[in-house]
């Protein structure tokens, strides 16, 4: 009899939908309370946190390498239209949600963001926290969109950029250390 779910080192599920069980790769983290159903991909060393839910049932969701998707995050796609892209180095901030989109390498979904169907953002493109992308619309490299419905505020500084592309480097280097922890049982490795 086939399982109805599949735990993940770190304790999250996957389960299969008609058949296709996710696929992630063996340095991707998935932690515990994280679902992720159906024909999703998760690259190397990507990680998607706590109580996130990703459903690659209608269509695909595929996720590059060193990307995060963080606590409560909705990845979800549009029947038979639009899948779910999402490149590398890629930061999804806490509570997004996320349906039938494009996000090339770097880009930034802010925390509580809301992206909608046939939408993109581009290389270093960011949505900021709370905002709201309408369909159809595109973030083009390195453009900061704001507001509900998501508008076009300024270009992001380099700085801005400098933290954007440091912060998967973070958020890898803090999932090691929780499947550190979960393995050793012991106390955490300090995190320079």
């Amino acid at each position: 009899m086939t399982p109805l779910y599949r735990e993940t080192e770190l304790g999250g599920r996957l389960t299969p939908f008609k058949g296709i069980w996710p696929t992630i790769d063996t340095t991707a983290f998935v932690f515990h309370g994280a679902q992720i159903v159906g024909d999703v991909k998760i690259g190397a060393e990507s990680s998607v946190w706590h109580n996130c839910v990703l459903r690659g049932d209608v269509n695909h969701i595929h996720i590059g390498t060193r990307s995060n998707v963080q606590d409560g995050t909705v990845i979800h796609v549009s029947t038979h239209t639009y899948p779910t892209i999402i490149g590398n180095d890629v930061l999804i901030a806490h509570m997004a949600l996320l349906h039938g989109t494009i996000l090339h390498d770097n880009a930034f979904v802010g925390m509580g963001a809301i992206v909608m169907d046939n939408t993109t953002i581009e290389t270093d493109g960011m949505l900021a926290a709370g905002a709201m992308l309408a369909p159809r619309k595109v973030i083009k490299k390195g453009e900061l969109w704001a507001g509900r419905p998501a508008k076009f505020m300024r270009l992001v500084t380099d700085k801005e950029l400098a933290k954007n592309q440091s912060m998967a480097e973070h958020y890898r280097k803090i999932a090691c250390q929780h499947q550190y922890d979960s393995k050793a049982k012991t106390a955490p490795v300090p995190y320079p």
